[in-house]
This record gives structure tokens, C-alpha cells and sequence, in this order.
């Protein structure tokens, strides 16, 4: 019987098929799904902010950030017996939740949705880890539901249809 692991944000969890991990409230935040197809070993990272070196407090929890939590997730899944040279992506999220308004133009306060998903991009061009479907931006948040076995990443949004990438 397979179980869906819950993940956090700011967490990350590994699993290996036929079990699943999802994460709920992904608004600016990003979930990024790896996988590797081969053994169906595969992980999700919430993560809430791009970079683990532009703050000075905090910095323990490695799945916060986008650079720090998707190299501890490949860590993670290559305990697990995943290999990286297999490993692919998808990602979901980086939605702009608020527009905060100042002089004029939008704040970067209102843009950390985008940078999480563009930190999340170069993390994973940096690894080598092809991304093979994303589903970012818009304005809503996103429920995700990944699937190692099939590398289906299901997203639902309050209004929407669910979709799979």
C-alpha cells in the first residue's frame, strides 16, 4: 500500500516508489520535484526563499532556500541509491501573492515569488538536473502532489482545474 509523505515549508522529504510526498500552500514559495526514473526514487524541497546567503539568521534550515534545499535533497535521494546523472525535475509555485506598491513601482517584497523560481532554475542548470515541465508565476497558490513512479506532478489551485505536468 503506498502513503503519501506530507512535506513542510521550509522541509523536504525523500520516497521511493509507490509512495508520493505532496506539499500544501505553495504561494511565492516553490516545490521542486526530482526524480530519478531509473529506481523511481524521488524527493520534494519547499522552499520559501532564493538564497541562504543574502540572510544572516535562520540559515540552519537548508530546505528554506533554494540553494542549500535542492542540494540537500539530491543528497538525500543519492542515499537513497538515486544516481545524479538520471535525476530530473519539475517545478511549481513562485506565484505573486501580493503587489505591494512603492513609488510607483512594484517592491521586490512583491517579487520573491519570481526569484524563488528563477534561484530554483539556476540551482538546478548549476547541478546539471534538466527540468522537464514548471508550472510558476500567475497569482494563486498551488497544492502538489509528486509521484515517483511516473514523475506525474499533479497541482490543484482553489478555482482551477486540477492539472498534472
Amino acid at each position: 500500500m503506498s502513503e503519501i509523505i506530507k512535506v513542510g515549508i521550509a522541509d523536504l522529504k525523500t520516497c521511493i516508489s509507490p509512495n508520493a510526498v505532496m506539499t500544501l500552500g505553495l504561494g511565492s514559495c516553490v516545490g521542486i520535484a526530482i526524480r530519478d526514473p531509473m529506481n523511481k526514487i524521488g524527493g520534494l524541497v519547499h522552499i520559501m526563499l532564493p538564497d541562504s546567503k543574502a540572510i544572516t539568521v535562520g540559515q540552519h534550515n537548508l530546505a528554506k532556500f533554494a540553494d542549500t534545499g535542492i542540494e540537500e535533497l539530491v543528497k538525500q535521494m543519492e542515499r537513497l541509491g538515486a544516481r545524479r546523472a538520471r535525476m530530473v525535475a519539475k517545478i511549481a509555485g513562485g506565484a505573486t501573492m501580493f503587489n505591494f506598491k512603492g513609488g510607483g513601482t512594484t517592491t521586490s517584497v512583491g517579487q520573491v515569488g519570481d526569484r524563488n523560481a528563477e534561484a530554483a532554475r539556476a540551482k538546478l542548470k548549476e547541478l546539471r538536473i534538466p527540468i522537464l515541465a514548471q508550472d510558476t508565476g500567475a497569482n494563486y497558490g498551488r497544492t502538489v502532489v509528486f509521484y515517483p513512479e511516473t514523475g506525474e506532478y499533479h497541482i490543484r489551485a482553489v478555482g482551477r482545474p486540477e492539472k498534472t505536468i
